[in-house]
C-alpha cells in the first residue's frame, strides 16, 4: 500500500533541483543585504538604564511577555518604502536581500493564518514582505526570508527562558511548533513568488530535533525546488561555519560576524556581519564601520572564495539609518567600478600578498587575476611567484594600460599612473590558459612533535615538484615529497618548489621535535567522571569552591534535556588511550572551556563565544591519564564535546568506556 508519506517522498525526489544548479546564482551574486527589523526597533536598544540591547531585547532586558506584546500595538512604521530598500541594495551592488520574516521574538513580519502575533495586529495592519517581494521582482533582486527556529512568543516551543517563572511549560507540545513551522514556511513559500533563500537560525537549543531539520528542509524544497537553504537548520553543527558531518543538511555554510582566515575550501559560505555592532536597530550605538572596511572586507571574502552578507537595521518608522545608507552608496560607487573583480569570481590563486588581496576568473582559455591594492607600495607592485608572462595589465575601473617588467620570478607593476588618494584600486592582470604559479610548497603539518612519528601531507602545484632535505636547503637532486613524507627523527626539514631543476620558491623550514610521552597512571576504581556544578554569571571559567553540588556522570556530554544558563562544571577523572603517540584532543564549547591532561593544559578555549572547536596536543604513554575538564554558559545554547584521536588521524568522541574515577 502506498502511503502519504511515500508518495510525498516521490513528488519532492520528482522534483528535485541538483544542489548545483540552485547554487550557481549564488556563486555568482557574491554581495547581499541583511535586514533584521521587528517589533525590537521600537526600544531602539534601551530598556531601564541599559542602551545595549538589540534584536535579543526581550531576553537580554528579560522582559515578561505581556509587557513584550504590548509593542505590537505600538508598531506603525508609516515610512516604510521598500522599493527604496531595494534601489539602495542594488545601487550597493548588492543581489540578493534576506530579510527576518519572524525572529527569536516569534512577530511576524507578514500576514500569517497561523497565529495573531504579526503584522496584521499591529496599527500598520498590512503585510510588509509582500510590497518589498514586489519591489525585488520589478528591480531583478533575488528575496530571502530569514526564519528562526527559536520562538519565545508561541507556547508550544520549548524550552521557556530560564528566567521566565510565570511561564509554566506543561502542555507544551514541540511536535505541534514543528507543524506550526511548516505552516508559516508554506505561506512564506506560496505567496510571495520565487523565494531564493530560506535563512535558518536558532536551532542550538537541544530541544530541536535533527529528524526535524531534515524534514523542514525538505518540507522547505518540495514547496520551491529551487530554493537553497542554510546550514541552521539542524541542530549537528559544532560551529557556525560547520558543514563537516555527514549528517549536516543544507546548502551552506554561515560563518557570523567573522572572516575565516583561510576561507572554508570545499564549502560554500557566506560571512554576515553587522555594520556596527547590533543587527537590530540600535540608536545608542555608534560603533559604525567604515565604507573601507566594509568594502575590505567584501574583498577578503570574495578573495577566499565566500559570500558577504552585510547587516542594515531599519528603524522602527521603516526607515534605513542614514550611517547605514552612507556606506551602501560608497560601497556602490567603489562596486560600479569594479564590481568585475567580485561578481562571479573565485578565490585567491596566490595566497595572500603583502599588499591585499587576489580573487580570480578562470576558464581553459583565459585566466584573470584581479590584484585589490590595499597598502600601496612606495615603488612598484610586485606579484611574487609567476612563472608566466600576462598578455596584459590595466587598471579595472577604467581600463587604462599599466606597464609591468618582469625580475627573476616576480612580475613588477608600474602604479605612477594611479593618483595616490585612488581608493583600493585593482589590477586586472590576464593570462593565456592557467598561469604557472610559483608557490612556497603546501603542507598539512599536524603538529611538529611526536613521540614515533608524524606524516606531512604534500601539495604539489601541476607540472611542478615539491622537494625536501633533512638539515640543509633542498638541491635539484634531493628527494620529491609526492603526497606525504613521514618524519621519523628531530631535527630541521627544509621544503621548497621546484620547476625542472630551478628552485623557484623560498625554502619553508619546520623543526620537528620527539617528545617523550607523558607516564600512565593506575586504572580508575570506578566508571564515569566526577562533577562539581556551581551556578553564576561567569565570563571566563571560574574556580570552585567546596561548596559546589558534586555527582557524577557517564561522560563529558551534556545530559539536560534543555540546556542551563548561568551554570559552570569542573569535570575529573581518568582517560584511557590504546597506544603510545602523540593524540589530538578537540574540545567543542559554547561557552568557554579548558581541558588539562595530567595536570598540564591542552586545551584553552576559554571566554565567551558560540559553539566551536579548539584543538590540542599531548604525548601519552599507553594506558590511563588524569583528566580535568572546566566549562561554563552564560546564556543561550549550550555545547560541550571532547574528541580524541592519534595526530593524523580521525578524532572521535570521547566514550564512556575510555572514561573512569
Amino acid at each position: 500500500m502506498i502511503t502519504a508519506t511515500v508518495l510525498a517522498a516521490l513528488a519532492l525526489s520528482a522534483q528535485v533541483i541538483p544542489r548545483d544548479a540552485r547554487m550557481e546564482w549564488w556563486r555568482e551574486a557574491k554581495f547581499g543585504l541583511f535586514i533584521h527589523w521587528g517589533l525590537y526597533a521600537i526600544p531602539a536598544g534601551k530598556w531601564g538604564d541599559r542602551t545595549g540591547h538589540g534584536e535579543w531585547i526581550r531576553d537580554t532586558a528579560q522582559i515578561p511577555l505581556d509587557q513584550y506584546n504590548d509593542l505590537q500595538g505600538q508598531f506603525n512604521p508609516q515610512r516604510y518604502d521598500p522599493e527604496q530598500w531595494v534601489i539602495a541594495a542594488k545601487q550597493a551592488g548588492m543581489k540578493y536581500i534576506v530579510i527576518t520574516s519572524k525572529h527569536h521574538d516569534g512577530f511576524g513580519l507578514f500576514d500569517s493564518a497561523a497565529t495573531e502575533w504579526d503584522v496584521m495586529g499591529t496599527p500598520y495592519n498590512r503585510d510588509l514582505l509582500k510590497p518589498l517581494a514586489e519591489a525585488c521582482r520589478k528591480h531583478e533582486m533575488k528575496l530571502g526570508f530569514y526564519y528562526s527556529i527559536m520562538d519565545w512568543h508561541h507556547p508550544d516551543y520549548l524550552p521557556r527562558r530560564t528566567w521566565e517563572t510565570t511561564r509554566g511549560e506543561d502542555g507544551a507540545e514541540m511536535r505541534r511548533y514543528v507543524d506550526y513551522m511548516k505552516a508559516q514556511l508554506k505561506e512564506l513559500l506560496t505567496n510571495y513568488g520565487d523565494v531564493a533563500v530560506i535563512w535558518f537560525d536558532g536551532e542550538w537549543e537541544r530541544t530541536w530535533r535533527e529528524d526535524w531539520g531534515s524534514e523542514i528542509y525538505n518540507y522547505c524544497l518540495s514547496l520551491q525546488p529551487q530554493t537553497i537553504i542554510n546550514n541552521r537548520v539542524t541542530n549537528v553543527r559544532t560551529s557556525m561555519e560547520d558543514m563537516g558531518t555527514e549528517r549536516q543538511v543544507g546548502d551552506y555554510s554561515t560563518p557570523e560576524q567573522t572572516i575565516p582566515e583561510a576561507g572554508l575550501p570545499g564549502v560554500d559560505w557566506e560571512t554576515c556581519m553587522t555594520m556596527n555592532s547590533h543587527w537590530g536597530w540600535n540608536a545608542a550605538d555608534r560603533n559604525w564601520k567604515t565604507s573601507r572596511e566594509l568594502i575590505r572586507n567584501l574583498i577578503d571574502i570574495a578573495s577566499k572564495g565566500g559570500n558577504y552578507l552585510l547587516n542594515v537595521g531599519p528603524t522602527a518608522d521603516g526607515e534605513f539609518p542614514p550611517e547605514s545608507l552612507a556606506r551602501l552608496k560608497e560601497i556602490g560607487s567603489w562596486m560600479n567600478a569594479n564590481g568585475a573583480a567580485i561578481y562571479g569570481t573565485q578565490g585567491t590563486v596566490i595566497g595572500k600578498p603583502a599588499w591585499g588581496r587576489c580573487t580570480s576568473r578562470r576558464n581553459s582559455r583565459e585566466t584573470t587575476l584581479y590584484l585589490h591594492v590595499f597598502d600601496r607600495p612606495a615603488g612598484k607592485l610586485r606579484l611574487e611567484g609567476m612563472g608566466s608572462d600576462p598578455v596584459n595589465a590595466t587598471l579595472l575601473s577604467n581600463g587604462r594600460p599599466l606597464l609591468w617588467t618582469r625580475s627573476d620570478t616576480a612580475l613588477e607593476f608600474d602604479l605612477s599612473s594611479i593618483p595616490v588618494d585612488y581608493e583600493t584600486p585593482v589590477i586586472a592582470v590576464s593570462f593565456r590558459g592557467m598561469p604557472k604559479i610559483y608557490q612556497a610548497p603546501q603542507l598539512r603539518i599536524p603538529s611538529t612533535e611526536f613521540v614515533n612519528s608524524v606524516t606531512v601531507g604534500v601539495s604539489s602545484p601541476e607540472d611542478l615538484q615539491v622537494r625536501y632535505a633533512i638539515g640543509r636547503d633542498p638541491v635539484a637532486s634531493s628527494e620529491v615529497a609526492s603526497r606525504e613524507i613521514v618524519v621519523r627523527e628531530a631535527g630541521s626539514v627544509r621544503f621548497a618548489t621546484f620547476d625542472g631543476s630551478r628552485r623557484v620558491s623560498e625554502v619553508t623550514t619546520y623543526e620537528f621535535r620527539k617528545v617523550d610521552p607523558w607516564v600512565a597512571v593506575a586504572a580508575p576504581t570506578e566508571s564515569g567522571l566526577r562533577v562539581r556544578e556551581i551556578e553564576g554569571d561567569f565570563d571566563l571559567c571560574p574556580e570552585f569552591s567546596a561548596s559546589a553540588r558534586t555527582f557524577t556522570l557517564p561522560t563529558f556530554a551534556l545530559e539536560w534535556a534543555e540546556p542551563k544558563e548561568y551554570v559552570a562544571r569542573e569535570y575529573r577523572g581518568r582517560i584511557r588511550v590504546e597506544a603510545t603517540e602523540m593524540y589530538a584532543f578537540s574540545l567543542t564549547s559554547d561557552d568557554g572551556s579548558r581541558l588539562w591532561i595530567d595536570g598540564k593544559l591542552v586545551v584553552d578555549h576559554d571566554g565567551l563565544h558560540s559553539a566551536s572547536a579548539m584543538e590540542g596536543f599531548a604525548p601519552l604513554a599507553a594506558g590511563w591519564h588524569d583528566v580535568r575538564l572546566v566549562w561554563f554558559n552564560k546564556t543561550g545554547g549550550a555545547a560541550l564535546k571532547l574528541a580524541i584521536g592519534v595526530v593524523g588521524s580521525e578524532l572521535r568522541e570521547v566514550a564512556e568506556g575510555q572514561l573512569g574515577r
